[in-house]
C-alpha cells in the first residue's frame, strides 16, 4: 500500500489510480511463467496501448497488450495484466471506477 496526503494506493484500487511514477516489472504471457522479466523501473509515461518504464536512465516502451505488469506499491505487490488496462489513462479511471 501506497499512501500520501488524501491518497492510498492497494491492489485492489490500482487499476483507478495514476500508474505515472509507480515501479513496476513488466514480462510476456508467454514467459510468465519462467519469472522472466522484460523491463523493470519506474513508469514515466502512459498511452492507451503503451507503458514507458525507464531503469538507469534508459527507457523501455513496453506494450500493455499481452504482458502482464507486477506493480510495488509499498509492502505488497500487485499483479495486472496489459489487456485489462488497454484504456487511455484518463478514460481507464473512469470506465473502471465502479471496480474498484
Amino acid at each position: 500500500m501506497l499512501e500520501g496526503n488524501g491518497y492510498r494506493i492497494t491492489a485492489k484500487n490500482l487499476l483507478c489510480h495514476e500508474m505515472i511514477g509507480l515501479m513496476v516489472k513488466a514480462g510476456m504471457k508467454a514467459i510468465a511463467w519462467k519469472g522472466k522479466a522484460m523491463a523493470s523501473g519506474t513508469i514515466v509515461d502512459e498511452t492507451k496501448n503503451v507503458f514507458v518504464v525507464e531503469s538507469k536512465g534508459v527507457e523501455r516502451m513496453v506494450p500493455k497488450k499481452g504482458n502482464w505488469f507486477e506493480f510495488v506499491l509499498g509492502d505488497e505487490m500487485a499483479m495486472v495484466m496489459g489487456d485489462d488496462i488497454l484504456y487511455r489513462p484518463e478514460n481507464r479511471v473512469k470506465a473502471l471506477w465502479r471496480h474498484c
